[in-house]
C-alpha cells in the first residue's frame, strides 16, 4: 500500500488540475477545511459530491471497559463525526 497523499502534494495536484497557482489551491483547500469544520461543530453535515456525506452524531451515555484493569465504567455523552463515503467513489475504486 502506498503512502498517503501529503498536503504539499494535494495542493500540488489541485494547483495543475485548476491550472492555478499553488497559493490559491492552498488557500482553496484551506477555506474548503473550514467551512466543513463550522458547520460540523454545529451539528450540521456537509456533502462533498463525488466524495461523499460528512456529519456530526451525538452518541449516548454508554458503559466501556478499561482493558488494562477490566474496570467497567460509565462515559459521558459525546459527539462523533461521520464520513458516509458517496456511491460513485466506492463504484470508481471497485470498478
Amino acid at each position: 500500500m502506498s503512502k498517503p497523499m501529503t498536503k504539499t502534494q494535494l495542493v500540488a495536484a489541485v494547483a495543475d488540475a485548476m491550472g492555478g497557482d499553488k497559493k490559491t489551491a492552498s488557500a482553496a483547500l484551506d477555506a474548503i477545511a473550514d467551512v466543513v469544520a463550522k458547520e460540523v461543530a454545529s451539528g450540521g453535515a456537509v456533502t462533498l459530491p463525488g466524495l461523499g456525506k460528512v456529519a456530526c452524531r451525538a452518541r449516548p451515555e454508554r458503559q466501556v471497559r478499561n482493558p488494562a484493569t477490566g474496570e467497567t465504567m460509565m462515559k459521558a455523552a459525546d459527539k462523533q463525526v461521520k464520513f458516509t463515503i458517496a456511491k460513485s467513489l466506492k463504484d470508481s475504486v471497485n470498478g
